[in-house]
């Protein structure tokens, strides 16, 4: 008798991992809902120390990841690991502030656990923060980049292994990952709230280490004009479930090789801080214009 499984055994498997996944996204959404107590329309997932809660929501409600059914919880400094739930000038808006990374040793799942969240809580726009590095030359350290497109170089893509057909089709097109209308209503925000803000292409790489000047050559050389360690998985799995995705890239630092900087994460952090008084204002006025 052959020691493998044969076809029919191994589809059976399949369909149960998908089913467990699906279902323990239901559980999480279930339990999300339960305690926020109305669905939301818009969704932020921030970044590496970004946090511009308090600016912006009003009547909130705080929901720790740990708290939440199948969540991972983040282990990294500067992703605190709460759902916070309120108003933005009528706008019903979740904040989850921080994610998990595929370096901490987390699945592909696992990575793009709050996304799935997300879609399933019934939010219809996605806005994803990280903190990068300036490829371009022409960019400097303090800017905000809208992102405009990625290049996923993580060796790993969220949409492998079994499809669940509720969540999304097989084959996803990735024409226009990131909204256009909502990168308009971006750069309106921004002259509207004195922000200076450029747009460009975010490169999506493992980490954790930071990047070789080669290697921000290398990157440079591709069409990549900032690199993280994050956003993409996110991004593909809510176009996947139907959102409309936009991106906020803040650059924290150069990238290797184009200044006499070195590069580690209190500095990032640090960095981060002090834009986030610039995020916050840019939010505060993309609310304000998005439901008018």
């Amino acid at each position: 008798m052959s020691q493998f499984p044969s076809s029919a055994c191994s589809r059976q498997s399949s369909r149960t991992r998908i089913s467990m996944k699906y279902d323990a996204v239901e559980q999480a959404k279930n339990y999300l809902l339960n305690k926020i107590g109305a669905a939301p329309d818009f969704a932020i997932i921030m970044g590496s120390g970004v946090s511009a809660v308090d600016e912006l929501l009003t009547h909130a409600v705080r929901v720790h990841y740990i708290t939440i059914p199948n969540c991972p919880v983040p282990k990294v400094a500067g992703h605190n690991g709460h759902a916070i739930f309120g108003k933005a000038h009528g706008l019903n808006v979740i904040v989850f502030e921080g994610r998990v990374h595929t370096y901490e040793g987390y699945s592909m799942d696992d990575v793009t656990f709050c996304a799935r969240l997300i879609g399933r809580a019934g939010a219809k726009t996605l806005l994803l923060t990280n903190a990068a590095g300036a490829i371009n030359t022409g960019f400097s350290e303090g800017k905000l980049m809208l992102i405009s497109d990625h290049i996923n170089l993580l060796g790993a893509n969220p949409l492998s292994g079994p499809n669940e057909d509720r969540w999304g089709p097989r084959f996803l097109d990735q024409t226009a990952v990131y909204d256009a209308d909502l990168r308009r209503k971006l750069h309106d925000a921004a002259k509207h709230s004195g922000v200076d803000v450029v747009e460009g292409v975010y490169a999506a790489v493992p980490g954790p280490s930071y990047e070789t000047p080669a290697e921000v050559r290398y990157l440079r050389a591709i069409g990549a004009d900032a690199v993280g360690m994050s956003t993409v998985p996110e991004a593909v799995v809510a176009r996947h479930m139907g959102l409309k995705v936009a991106g906020i890239s803040l650059l924290t630092n150069m990238g290797a090789g184009t200044s006499d900087q070195h590069i580690n994460h209190d500095d990032v952090l640090n960095k981060t801080a002090q834009m986030n008084a610039d995020v916050g204002m840019l939010l505060f006025r993309f609310f304000e214009t998005h439901v008018q």
